[in-house]
C-alpha cells in the first residue's frame, strides 16, 4: 500500500527520509519554516503547486497543530519526526495514532518511548534485568540522612576499587540537559550540596527529588544499534563509539566498531565488552518489546566495565555510521528505510545471521563553529561548498553546491555528515584525513569575516578514536 508521510523535520535528516519514502514507493510532504527557505530539503519543491506541491509553510517545527494541519490538508497518513524536535515526546507520538484521523508515527509505540525517556525507569528496569547501570540511586531520595549513607558508600566503593580522586554526582531527579548537577568529592561537603540541589529542584521543577550516583570519567561512550518490529524480531547493527564531543555534549566525530585493538591497547578483552553490551541491550529490548529501530547508550570504564547510560527511542544522526560496516546480501542497508517498513507494520524478513560485519566506518559532523571558543556557532552566509567524491565516502547535507547559502541562526549551523569507511580502522582513519583535506568551504558573515568551520578541529581529533 502506498503511504504518505509527512516528513517534520528539517535539513539532511528530512532529505533522507524523503529519499527512503521514494525507495520504498511512498509519497511524502516536507515543511519548513521561513529561515529554511534556502535549505536544499525545501528549496527544490517551493516552485511547485496543486497536487504536485510537496513544500508547506509552518511556523515552527515545534508546533503540533501546524505540522498536524498540514498533514491533514495533504491527507497523509503517516509522519516521521526524524530527530530532535518530536521524535522523542510520547506525547506527539500517542495525540498522531489516537486522534480522529490516525496517523502511522514512525517509530515504536508511544508507551515505550514514554517508559524508556524516563530515565529513573529505565534504570530500575535494567537493574532488575540484571543490566549494569551507573552505580547510585535507581530512584529520587528526599531524605538528607538517607542520601548522606549513601553518598559515603559510594565514595568508599570507588575508594576500595583505588579509584583516584573519587566523586559522586548530586543531580535534580526532575531536570534535565545538564541542569542541577553538583559534584561532591569528599563527604563533609556533602550535606551542603545536597540543600543546594534538592532547593534549585523545588524551585525550577516542583520536585525535591535528588539522585546520587558515581562520577565517572575515564570513560568511553559507546552505542548499539537495534532493529525491531512489532512481531518480536530484533536484529543488531553492531557498535559505534562517539567518545569525541563538543563541550554542549554534540557528537562530532563517530566510528563503528566501537573499540578496535588497532587503535589502543586495552586493559581488556575489547570483543568480549562489545558483544556483551550487544547482549545487554537485546535483552532490555525483549523486555519492554521495542518495535523500531532505536540506539542503546553506554559507558565504559578504562577497566572494561559497562554501564547503560540510556535508551534513544528514533533515528539518531550516526545511524549511517552501523550501516557502513553492515552488509545484507553484499549491500549496506539503509536503517532510514528500514525504520519506515518496519513502522508501518512490515517484519524484518532476515535474521542476525544474514548481517555480515566488515571493516570500519567514521562519520564526521561538519559544523560552522569555532571550537578553540567553546564551539561558538558561527553564523553568515556560505559561498563555496565543495566535497571530493569516492566510492568509499558519502555526503549528506541541505546545504547547496550551486548557490549561496544563508545558515539560519535558529538553529544549530551543522552543515553537513561525511563518512567514510574502508577495510580497517587505520584505511577508514587514512581515508577520513586525505577527505577532510580536500573539503572546500568558504563564506562570510555579516562583518566581512571569513567563515570558522570545524574542519581542522576534526583533523586534529581522528587519532584520538577509540582510545581512553
Amino acid at each position: 500500500m502506498k503511504e504518505k508521510v509527512l516528513i517534520a523535520n528539517r535539513g539532511e535528516i528530512a532529505i533522507r527520509i524523503a529519499r527512503a519514502c521514494e525507495e520504498l514507493g511512498h509519497d511524502f510532504i516536507m515543511v519548513y519554516t521561513d529561515a529554511d527557505k534556502g535549505s536544499d530539503h525545501v528549496y527544490p519543491y517551493l516552485e511547485k503547486s496543486g497536487s504536485d506541491k510537496r513544500a508547506w509553510k509552518i511556523s515552527s517545527y515545534t508546533d503540533p497543530n501546524d505540522i498536524l494541519a498540514v498533514a491533514d490538508h495533504t491527507n497523509c497518513t503517516a509522519i516521521h519526526p526524524g530527530y530532535g524536535f518530536f521524535s522523542e515526546d510520547f506525547r506527539f507520538a500517542r495525540r498522531v495514532t489516537i486522534r480522529r484521523r490516525p496517523l502511522t508515527f514512525i517509530g515504536p509505540k508511544w508507551d515505550v518511548i514514554r517508559d524508556l525517556g524516563d530515565k529513573i525507569n529505565t534504570k530500575r528496569v535494567a537493574n532488575n534485568l540484571g543490566i549494569p547501570t551507573i552505580p547510585g540511586t535507581d530512584g529520587p531520595i528526599y531524605n538528607e540522612m538517607e542520601a548522606e549513607s549513601i553518598a559515603d558508600q559510594l565514595l568508599a566503593d570507588q575508594r576500595d576499587q583505588k579509584i583516584e580522586n573519587p566523586s559522586i554526582l548530586v543531580k535534580a531527579a526532575a531536570g534535565g540537559g545538564g541542569m542541577g548537577i553538583e559534584e561532591v568529592r569528599r563527604i563533609d561537603e556533602f550535606r551542603r550540596t545536597y540543600r543546594q540541589v534538592q532547593n534549585y529542584a523545588k524551585r525550577q521543577f516542583g520536585d525535591g527529588g535528588v539522585l546520587i550516583e558515581q562520577c565517572l570519567r575515564d570513560y568511553n561512550h559507546l552505542e548499539v544499534q537495534l532493529v525491531c518490529s512489532r512481531h518480536g524480531e530484533r536484529v543488531h547493527f553492531g557498535t559505534r563509539n562517539c567518545t569525541i564531543q563538543s563541550t554542549g555534549r554534540q557528537k562530532r566525530l563517530e566510528a563503528a566498531p566501537g573499540f578496535d585493538d588497532g587503535c589502543f591497547v586495552y586493559d581488556f578483552n575489547s570483543q568480549d565488552v562489545l558483544d556483551k553490551v550487544v547482549e545487554y541491550s537485546l535483552k532490555l529490548a525483549a523486555h519492554v518489546r521495542y518495535d523500531n529501530v532505536g540506539t542503546w547508550e553506554w559507558i565504559v570504564s578504562r577497566s572494561g566495565q559497562p554501564y547503560l547510560l540510556e535508551v534513544n527511542t528514533r533515528i539518531q544522526v550516526e545511524n549511517d555510521v552501523s550501516a557502513r560496516i553492515s552488509y545484507l546480501d553484499n549491500k549496506q542497508p539503509n536503517l532510514i528505510r528500514e525504520q519506515i517498513r518496519l513502522a508501518l507494520g512490515e517484519k524484518i524478513g532476515y535474521s542476525q545471521k544474514q548481517v555480515k560485519f566488515k571493516g570500519a566506518s567514521i562519520e564526521f559532523r561538519i559544523v560552522a563553529e569555532d571550537p578553540r571558543r567553546g564551539f561558538a556557532p558561527w553564523i553568515g552566509t556560505i559561498s563555496t561548498f565543495n566535497f571530493p567524491q569516492y566510492d568509499w565516502a558519502a555526503v549528506y547535507t541541505h546545504v547547496p553546491f550551486d548557490r549561496p547559502y544563508v545558515i539560519p541562526s535558529d538553529y544549530d549551523p551543522n552543515m553537513a555528515l561525511a563518512l567514510v569507511w574502508g577495510d580497517s580502522m587505520k584505511e577508514a582513519k587514512e581515508r577520513g584525513l586525505q577527505f577532510l583535506n580536500e573539503v572546500t568551504i568558504e563564506g562570510t558573515n555579516g562583518a566581512g569575516d571569513p567563515i570558522l568551520t570545524n574542519l581542522t578541529y576534526l583533523k586534529d581529533n581522528i587519532n584520538r578514536l577509540l582510545t581512553f
